[in-house]
């Protein structure tokens, strides 16, 4: 982002008690979101960074910006990725159970911006079923990402699935 702004370090969100545990009521079985935190990756900038506002589409990055859902319509755009990264524990500690990409561009000039908001919502909700899915991220990226994850929380890296290891490996 620019230098000028402050950056707030936000970490990932933690893991809370199971607001539905010990009751059989409404809401048993329903997945919680506060176990997901949108990780942002500015490719062009080699850097992550965490927005809670991206939850409600009211990120840093997605302020101020009309989403089209047609790539070609936003000449010039300014990639990123949008990550979600799902917390879950095990036995031996918290790891990163479910991280799933979505492509991004915003072109601040024009205030125009391309997204496809039903990947979005489906690659969230993914996230939050425990899957892996960053194959189709370019290799910058995925250095940015594990890197970012790994400084994050080493022992959380070293928890997490084999599988998001190797994908994230360029």
């Amino acid at each position: 982002m620019e230098e000028n702004k402050k950056k707030k370090s936000i970490g990932f969100n933690i893991i809370k008690n199971d607001p539905t545990d010990g009751h059989g009521g409404f809401g048993v079985g329903a997945l919680s979101l506060d176990n997901v935190s949108p990780v942002f990756i500015d490719i062009e900038e080699g850097e992550a960074f965490v927005d809670i506002g991206a939850m409600h589409a009211r990120s840093v990055v997605e302020k101020g910006i009309k989403f089209l859902p047609n790539k070609e319509e936003v000449p010039n755009g300014k990639p990123y990725w949008l990550v979600w990264v799902t917390i879950d524990r095990k036995l031996d500690g918290p790891y990163y159970a479910g991280v799933t990409a979505c492509e991004m561009t915003v072109n601040r000039e024009i205030r125009r911006g391309y997204k496809s908001l039903p990947e979005h919502v489906n690659r969230m909700d993914k996230s939050l079923k425990r899957h892996i899915i960053v194959e189709h991220m370019d290799d910058r990226s995925k250095e940015i990402l594990a890197g970012y994850l790994k400084k994050h929380d080493h022992k959380m890296w070293d928890l997490s699935e084999q599988k998001l290891k190797d994908d994230l490996n360029t």
